[in-house]
């Protein structure tokens, strides 16, 4: 029962080390390339407020008073806090990636081969205007592949200019093959999108990844997440899930895993937020919001297991000491997570409200997910 924080802890450091490890350095082999007609879009991602990605919990490794070993509703927020800071570093390694990719001059481009400093792998890079993928014909693909021994493709961006939109797929042991060869099936996906009708939003986003490997020893290992980020003005709406299917909080007789659902809202200017998170079991199929977050509400899935653990027979001073902080929603600021159930302003109002209309996706689905290249 005390094995969560820390466990949330070395998730999210092994996660983010990946995404930091991951290398692109094909600007190295030509330097004095400058582009003279830029295609690639200026922007791929949607900025999330710090105070919902948030990576003081990893470098305090205490919040609210409590040791990082506690089971608590502390430790849930501040775990949804970093898988969503994990969904905006893919986000923003596509971002350094195309930043690689801008010194080529794409427009007269068609294929370029190169060694990775990384690696030492050889890999190519091909641009092709107007290729179909999902039912949609882009105006520009672009394709690296690791032609080395047991190599494959590495990373495919497809993307319109107006408005801008598109869509970047990579595998991270592909782009950089000194990685960790468990990790070889690893996939990220990332659809971006401005001014799009269909969402409502300035701008949005989807961040997918799926076939992480399990980490030794982290029962909480996280396998696969979805993330939706929409941003207009100063506000951002998030809601996903991520999956962990050998995660059992208390009864080690649990072989559903876990799966964390959630909503959030934040805003930019003031760096606040506020968030609802479930506790369904990975393997759950079920949409509906009610289910995923009040069914399987913090609180309830603490009082739950911790009664079943007991045989009903805790006293309820104790049973009281577990539930701190289980109550929704949970509120953010600066500093990340600060306490659930009650704002601490009206400042977060607005954004409590709004989490109301959003909501997670099928967990089942999450922990099914696969992503693949064209």
């Amino acid at each position: 029962m005390k094995t969560l924080k820390s466990n949330v802890r070395l998730l999210a450091l092994a996660v983010l080390t990946l995404l930091m490890a991951i290398g692109f350095t094909s600007c190295d082999e030509n330097p004095e390339t400058v582009t003279q007609t830029q295609i690639l879009p200026e922007s791929f991602g949607v900025d999330i407020p710090s105070s919902i990605s948030n990576n003081n919990f990893v470098v305090n490794g205490r919040q609210g008073g409590r040791t990082e070993e506690d089971l608590s509703g502390n430790a849930i927020y501040e775990g949804l806090s970093f898988f969503i800071l994990i969904g905006e570093g893919s986000a923003e390694l596509i971002q350094e990636l195309m930043s690689g990719i801008r010194q080529f001059d794409l427009q007269n481009l068609r294929l370029v081969t190169y060694v990775s400093d990384d690696d030492g792998s050889e890999k190519t890079l091909t641009v092709q205007e107007n290729v179909e993928f999902e039912g949609k014909v882009w105006e520009y693909f672009l394709n690296v592949d690791d032609v080395g021994e047991n190599g494959g493709t590495a990373m495919q961006i497809f993307w319109n200019n107006d408005p801008v939109e598109g869509i970047a797929i990579l595998n991270p042991f592909n782009i950089d093959r000194n990685g960790d060869v468990d990790a070889g099936d690893a996939m990220y996906r990332i659809d971006y999108y401005e001014n799009s009708p269909v969402a409502g939003y300035d701008a949005h986003m989807e961040v997918r990844i799926s076939n992480l490997p399990p980490e030794e020893g982290d029962q909480f290992s996280m396998r696969s997440m979805r993330m939706f980020v929409g941003k207009t003005g100063d506000i951002v709406d998030i809601f996903g899930n991520s999956s962990h299917p050998d995660a059992v909080l208390i009864s080690e007789d649990n072989e559903q895993g876990i799966g964390w659902a959630f909503v959030a809202s934040g805003n930019d200017l003031l760096n606040i937020g506020v968030a609802e998170v479930g506790l369904p079991p990975a393997t759950l199929n079920e949409d509906s919001r009610s289910v995923l977050l009040e069914d399987y509400s913090i609180k309830n899935v603490f009082e739950n297991e911790i009664q079943a653990e007991f045989g009903g027979a805790i006293p309820q001073d104790i049973l009281d000491a577990y539930l701190v902080n289980t109550n929704a929603p949970g509120f953010f600021n600066s500093d990340g997570f600060v306490q659930a159930e009650t704002a601490p302003s009206s400042e977060w109002d607005g954004l409590a409200l709004r989490i109301n209309d959003l909501s997670p996706y099928n967990p089942l689905e999450i922990t099914n997910l696969e992503i693949a290249f064209k």
